[in-house]
């Protein structure tokens, strides 16, 4: 079982600020770790508790205005307005802070409906000073707030010109609430704005395998964990919940590729290090590592997540441990930092420089020490036909059957074109994808629109470039193929990878593009919004249409894609690995096409079959201390 959180309660750093007039700090006490708690007091009125570990301070939740733009950062502040104070809550596991903010503002509704109690009832009351947690959130909790919220939205004249209206869940003055911008706002919390959304729900987590809460756990107990699995199993879904569990300050999620570390809202590894490539000497490397901003990476990190980790290269992997010993003056591995690694080693390999062959991660001499627990998630999420799955995962081990290669010769048969929206050719080089989408556009008849990205930084573009999944310019024409790139609306199919058709363009300045999606959804496409981080800790954006032409895309750009028609020509295959990572692609067998199939490009790594086997006999040895993070023993779901 996954440990027990309450939701509301946060463990983070807090910086309590005093007020003047013009709302500036006089005052400001700070504490790097402090509780912030919800809960009542002997009157039943709600209460923000900070406590830490001396003297608790409690605020009153009556009157307050709740700022949460950067929550997905981990911070928000809270204005108490008659007390002229301000709590300011920063580095929270940003998941946990979500559904404090979410308790927060549900409870906060639902008790606007009791009778406040007068400063003379209180003193004739004479109870004894009480403070008690406000219980988890129920249904009932949900219909108070939002039946009360309905009354409240309801247009009330203000009596007089001190009955100003407030926002009481956010504080906000009616005539402070900005415009909302065209573009997407990604605040995590954006759902209790009460003028964006009238009705509240119960926060409802997607709920993680015995597998994934496995993982989170070892994790959250500070071991160095590696968690592999194949296609499909949902370990960027899991990383992301690990990204949001841990505190914001000392965590760096990247990955080997920009892709990649989009998917988790990291950087890349190289980005991270801020040694370059990783050729150049130790001591070259360790100079290059311990200039200003990057220094500041290695100092402050406790917890580095690595993702897509089969293309690391070992000799790479190496130097960073040796520089995270060195600039830590630690003698513990990679520097006392705690590492999450995630990726499949039967899946796409480093990059090999020159002629000698990249060895992997695993074969690297501080890969052992380093790793204290490796997990398998076994349970398959994108695809569900069963038949589907073991024709993978045979393919994944390099074995190809008869049966294997008579369902394979048979898709490219397969007639997977439907409503004008034709199959995305995976390709193994990224030339072909660009000669092909180009060439397809051009050969389409009407008018060329051309829509520009929008930089937070157009010095660093470059850098841009190299993480979004979007690219600076967008050239679209009606009957274009294209794909989303962002997941919109998960429950109508509208997720990353859905192909869809250009049926036109709207009227006036934007002309902004109307696509028809295979899930049957017609969407007119508005500008979103992309963060990255760059060194230094700085945050790059880019607000761009998210769509990619799709007649074409390349196999090591449709990594975390699952898409719904796919037409493989394995032909040119060039890397152990490389087909199945296309293949696993597709949704479906009906969904995929491949062409001329011929089973010798179907390879696994001799080198890393090895090292699963050899995972899966010490695997079998840890069966009993993994029960103490499963909390029972359940040897089936841990097949090493």
């Amino acid at each position: 079982m996954l440990r027990h959180i309450d939701p509301a309660e946060l463990q983070c750093t807090v910086a309590v600020e005093r007020l003047n007039p013009a709302g500036q700090a006089i005052k400001r006490q700070l504490m790097r770790k402090a509780t912030v708690t919800l809960g009542r007091n002997e009157f039943q009125e709600m209460v923000l508790r900070v406590h830490d570990g001396k003297t608790p301070q409690n605020f009153m939740l009556r009157d307050f205005q709740l700022f949460t733009r950067f929550a997905k950062d981990g911070k928000c502040t809270v204005k108490f307005v008659p007390e002229s104070t301000q709590v300011l809550v920063s580095d929270c596991p940003p998941d946990r802070l979500k559904v404090f903010l979410k308790t927060l503002s549900i409870k906060h509704q639902a008790s606007l409906s009791n009778k406040p109690v007068s400063g003379r009832a209180k003193l004739r009351a004479g109870l004894p000073r009480a403070f008690e947690t406000v219980s988890p959130l129920q249904l009932k909790d949900v219909q108070k707030a939002n039946e009360l919220r309905s009354k409240v939205n309801a247009p009330i004249q203000p009596k007089g010109p001190s009955e100003r209206p407030v926002n009481k869940v956010f504080g906000e003055r009616k005539q402070q609430v900005k415009r909302p911008r065209p573009d997407c706002d990604t605040s995590p919390v954006k759902a209790l704005h009460p003028n964006k959304k009238p009705v509240l729900v119960l926060p409802v987590a997607q709920k993680l395998s015995k597998e994934q809460t496995a993982v989170l756990n070892a994790v959250l107990s500070g071991k160095n964990v590696f968690f592999t699995g194949s296609a499909g199993t949902g370990k960027s879904f899991l990383l992301k919940r690990i990204v949001g569990s841990l505190p914001p300050k000392s965590t760096y999620a990247t990955a080997s590729t920009g892709v990649a570390a989009c998917h988790i809202g990291g950087t890349t590894l190289h980005n991270f290090a801020g040694i370059g490539s990783g050729s150049a000497p130790l001591e070259q490397c360790l100079e290059l590592a311990q200039r200003p901003g990057v220094l500041q990476h290695w100092t402050s990190c406790k917890h580095l997540i690595i993702d897509e980790i089969s293309m690391v290269e070992a000799q790479f992997f190496d130097k960073l441990e040796a520089i995270a010993r060195s600039i830590r003056r630690s003698t513990e591995p990679f520097g006392g930092i705690q590492l999450i690694v995630c990726g499949d080693f039967l899946q796409l390999p480093p990059v090999s420089k020159g002629k000698d062959k990249a060895n992997f991660c695993f074969q690297s001499r501080s890969w052992r020490k380093c790793i204290h627990m490796n997990m398998e998630l076994m349970e398959v999420r994108r695809q569900t036909d069963k038949a589907f799955i073991s024709l993978l995962q045979a393919v994944r081990v390099g074995r190809v059957t008869e049966e294997v290669t008579t369902q394979l010769l048979r898709s490219a048969n397969h007639c997977i074109e439907r409503d004008g929206i034709l199959a995305t050719r995976l390709c193994t080089h990224k030339d072909d994808v660009e000669l092909t989408n180009e060439n397809k556009l051009k050969q389409l008849p009407g008018a060329m629109r051309v829509f520009e990205a929008v930089d937070s930084d157009p010095m660093l573009v470059q850098t841009i470039d190299a993480q979004s999944p979007v690219s600076r310019l967008l050239q679209l024409k009606v009957g274009a193929q294209v794909m989303l790139t962002k997941n919109l609306d998960v429950q109508r199919g509208l997720v990353n990878g859905a192909r869809g058709v250009v049926v036109d363009f709207q009227p006036g300045n934007q002309g902004l593009p109307r696509v028809r999606f295979l899930c049957g959804a017609v969407e007119v496409m508005k500008r979103e919004r992309w963060m990255f981080k760059a060194s230094g800790g700085l945050y790059l954006s880019r607000q761009q249409l998210p769509l990619k032409l799709a007649w074409a895309i390349s196999i090591h750009k449709s990594q975390g894609m699952t898409l719904d028609c796919v037409e493989i020509s394995l032909a040119r295959v060039f890397e152990s690995g490389q087909a199945y990572v296309a293949l696993s692609r597709a949704r479906s067998l009906e969904g995929l096409r491949v062409m001329d199939f011929d089973p010798r490009v179907v390879q696994a790594n001799q080198d890393v079959l090895l090292f699963y086997k050899r995972l899966r006999k010490e695997r079998l040895l840890m069966q009993s201390s993994m029960n103490d993070f499963v909390g029972q023993s359940d040897k089936e779901n841990y097949p090493w």
